[in-house]
């Protein structure tokens, strides 16, 4: 791990884990083709980098909380010693093409592993105990907070992504919960007006979380939209016929140019995941809600001048 300040600790290791830090540091033993690596570092941290294709988060989360789970009450059994062959030197045969190619490699690495800002926020002033308290979903009143801060920094909305799970379906992977509603809209409008007392802004938060609960519900039942547009834009494609008019309207490209990639990576142990925006000018958001803090982790691009200083999440 390279030197940083403990206020940057966090943060660094989230980036080592996603990317390495670059040829300088880690980035050459990482394997990004590979479902899964376990990552140790010098001083005990540790996580795991994985490749999205075969799974969604859950399964990894799951998977975090049995292993720290199991570590907590692992016996130490030591096997008896047994000699073993000296290893082989594997001698490779690096051809000038092949050293070009690695060369480029490394060159690609560091302007990808440089160019995200990784910011991992600790939120302590409360947890998922609080929104469940007054009976709102812990999800939808960080979704809310979310566009609040959002509208804060840029004035406006976005459209925001945010996953949702179809395991329940035989081969199912994700939809998207779109979590800027109308009722979002109203609700951060409100907030930012002073004349408006609090007993409004809240029943306006109220509406906003139902509102997106109501949407999560219908997307993970398969009653999204998503993914049956992408189905009939790709089906559009491949048959090579006329593109139809809706995939070229103006409002559908703004609609899948996600400001906000978005996922909750709800875990018992208390860690954190991070992954990339989906969109050159765009911020890519995770959250793991516990109890009574949560943890956030925020990337962005360094080479857009609107994401490339992170400013601290405005919250509720």
């Amino acid at each position: 791990m390279p030197q940083m300040s403990e206020q940057r600790y966090q943060s660094r290791v989230a980036a080592q884990m996603l990317h390495g830090g670059g040829s300088r540091w880690n980035s050459g033993n990482r394997w990004f083709d590979k479902t899964l690596q376990f990552i140790v570092g010098e001083d005990g941290t540790c996580g795991l980098v994985y490749e999205h294709a075969p799974a969604e988060g859950p399964p990894i989360v799951f998977l975090v909380d049995y292993l720290v789970e199991y570590m907590g009450r692992m016996e130490v059994v030591r096997a008896p010693m047994i000699p073993l062959p000296m290893p082989p030197k594997l001698r490779f045969n690096i051809t000038p093409e092949v050293k070009k190619d690695i060369e480029s490699a490394k060159q690609n690495m560091n302007i990808m592993s440089h160019d995200l800002d990784v910011n991992v926020v600790y939120f302590a002033d409360y947890g998922r105990n609080v929104p469940k308290a007054h009976k709102m979903s812990p999800d939808a009143f960080i979704q809310m907070a979310l566009q609040l801060a959002y509208f804060r920094m840029y004035k406006m909305c976005c459209s925001t992504y945010e996953s949702a799970s179809l395991r329940m379906f035989a081969l199912g992977r994700t939809d998207t919960i779109r979590s800027c509603s109308n009722e979002s809209l109203k609700f951060v409008q409100e907030m930012e007006d002073p004349a408006k007392p609090n007993t409004e802004k809240v029943a306006l938060l109220d509406k906003a979380c139902q509102a997106h609960v109501e949407y999560t519900r219908m997307a993970i039942h398969g009653q999204a939209i998503d993914r049956h547009l992408l189905g009939l834009k790709l089906q559009a494609i491949e048959e090579l016929t006329s593109m139809p008019e809706i995939f070229m309207d103006t409002a559908y490209a703004v609609a899948e140019h996600p400001n906000l990639s978005t996922s909750q990576a709800g875990a018992k142990t208390d860690c954190v995941m991070c992954f990339g925006p989906l969109v050159p000018d765009g911020y890519g958001v995770c959250y793991n809600p516990m109890a009574d803090h949560i943890n956030i982790a925020i990337t962005a691009f360094n080479s857009c001048e609107e994401t490339r200083m992170l400013p601290t999440l405005a919250g509720l």
